[in-house]
């Protein structure tokens, strides 16, 4: 296994038992970690990404131990947070080459022609000498990505990278996360189910510090078939509905509400059975109905 957590725990100062007793292996790819804002996501990635230590636990990557070995890790990792602050007045081709130097790249055509290569990848050359206060919300994430291919990581890790993206900014990122994915380990955290659905052959669901599915998103799939069911339903009573189903989801379409439910069986003549997608896989686990799945 190329990242190895083992029994990672962390309490902060005000009580908040952020993590507990976390342990995933990940290998080579994309890995998704699922889960609701403040369930321990970005506490675990900054962990790996030695930006703070854990209070109990280990953090291996291929078999380096990341809280004994900062700097050597800092080397081969490429981190992109949810949220990072760019100086809105600063060329865009300009910050990139400060981060080299302090990447430690020192030989300036080296330095030049890595940049440009990211920015093409990135597909920010047309845009390398506008100031990032200019850039849209995806450019800015595309630009964190660049930042943080710098230097050939090993490991890349992104907190929350979709977020207040428009679909077809979305779309590129995850076609530009796809591109670098295949030979390095990439860990993506995310509450959009989508974002996994689309990347990620493997996944852990986090919720509450613990650990409340890891494996394939196939897996759990599977473990749903037949056991999901649909309707179509009036949304002034879907109350009566919650009082007797276990209500994964609804959604308004068309003017009525649709509702998704877990039952083992029929759960009435009215329900149609329907295939499972990772969202209802997500609100299953995350709503504490599914021992069979840890």
């Amino acid at each position: 296994m190329e990242l190895k957590i083992e029994n990672l725990s962390k309490t902060y100062a005000n009580g908040v038992q952020a993590l507990k007793n976390i342990s995933l292996n990940i290998s080579n790819g994309m890995f998704g970690l699922l889960g609701p804002n403040g369930a321990g996501k970005s506490t675990l990635m900054r962990i790996i990404a030695t930006l703070q230590d854990s209070d109990t636990g280990s953090v291996y990557f291929r078999g380096i131990e990341v809280k004994n070995n900062k700097p050597k890790i800092r080397k081969i990792l490429g981190y992109l947070p949810q949220d990072f602050g760019l100086d809105p007045q600063i060329e865009a081709i300009e910050l990139l080459n400060h981060f080299a130097i302090l990447k430690g790249i020192s030989n300036k055509s080296q330095r030049k022609q890595l940049i440009n290569e990211l920015l093409n990848q990135t597909n920010l050359w047309d845009s390398r000498n506008k100031r990032l206060g200019s850039f849209s919300g995806g450019m800015k994430q595309r630009f964190g990505i660049a930042q943080a291919l710098i230097g050939n990581p090993q490991l890349l890790i992104v907190d929350e990278p979709t977020a207040g993206l428009d679909p077809g900014e979305r779309n590129r990122f995850h076609n530009l996360l796809s591109e670098i994915g295949e030979n390095i380990v990439i860990m993506l955290s995310t509450h959009i189910v989508d974002d996994v659905t689309d990347l990620c052959k493997n996944m852990a669901i986090i919720n509450k510090g613990e650990v409340y599915f890891n494996g394939k998103p196939s897996d759990i799939l599977n473990s749903l078939q037949g056991k999901i069911w649909i309707k179509e339903i009036d949304k002034t009573g879907i109350h009566q509905y919650s009082d007797k189903y276990k209500i994964l989801s609804t959604r308004l379409f068309d003017g009525q509400m649709l509702v998704r439910v877990y039952s083992e069986g029929s759960p009435h003549v009215s329900f149609s059975n329907c295939e499972p997608n990772l969202e209802d896989a997500y609100f299953y686990t995350i709503n504490g109905v599914n021992s069979n799945l840890q």
